[in-house]
């Protein structure tokens, strides 16, 4: 499990809609590549066959009529997929793991946006992770009307961008809240700054985790 592994890291990349993680989620495995650093980039949900597919099942507007219940079991389910197949075989292998969102974004979007406890969250992290958390978690953040209007710009909206700016308000907040509970491992990066600022910032993150390493 998490303790097993040799010189791997597992950094995270999470944030609400609109927030720009696909161009800094590049941004950083190249900037760890440059680094010499041997990166496996995924995503949740997703990252294996079954997690995609139930990536699609929970964008779908299809399901707009999914229980609460079933969408946070359905996340974990992928991720538990996720941990065998991929995460935790490349960390035990010493390779870096850049994950496009991870538990973090179950607290933020089935806790804060759902209503979830955390404590029956926090149950199922237990079961399906053990002691897998993340070694960094680069939290992009930024006012959510901004984000939404952005998100708007990239097309049709899934199930869970059709969600009311209410709820992405409560997302928010529940990320926030979580960056408060563990400072050691959230960096907050303010995203409503240019590219270039905000990419600043996370080399200058990454600059932290790099010198840990020694690489």
């Amino acid at each position: 499990m998490y303790k097993e592994r040799s010189h791997g890291r597992f950094i995270t990349v999470e944030g609400t809609e609109g927030v720009g993680k696909s161009s800094n989620i590049t941004f950083i495995q190249e900037t760890l590549q440059k680094a010499g650093i041997d990166v496996v980039a995924t995503r949740e949900p997703g990252g294996t066959q079954l997690g995609e597919e139930v990536r699609e099942m929970l964008l779908d507007h299809r399901h707009s009529g999914m229980s609460v219940d079933a969408e946070l079991l359905l996340m974990f389910a992928a991720r538990a997929q996720h941990i065998e197949q991929v995460i935790q075989p490349a960390l035990k292998q010493g390779q870096w793991v850049l994950c496009d969102r991870f538990t973090d974004a179950t607290y933020a979007y089935q806790g804060g946006g759902r209503g979830i406890p955390n404590e029956r969250i926090a149950t199922l992290e237990r079961w399906v992770q053990d002691t897998l958390r993340p070694d960094m978690t680069v939290l992009l953040d930024l006012p959510v009307e901004i984000g939404l209007a952005r998100a708007a710009e990239r097309g049709v909206a899934d199930r869970f961008e059709k969600e009311q700016q209410t709820f992405f308000e409560q997302v928010r907040q529940a990320y926030l809240v979580q960056a408060q509970k563990t400072p050691e491992r959230y960096r907050i990066i303010d995203a409503s700054r240019t590219l270039d600022e905000v990419q600043q910032q996370i080399a200058a993150v990454l600059q932290l985790i790099l010198e840990e390493q020694g690489a």
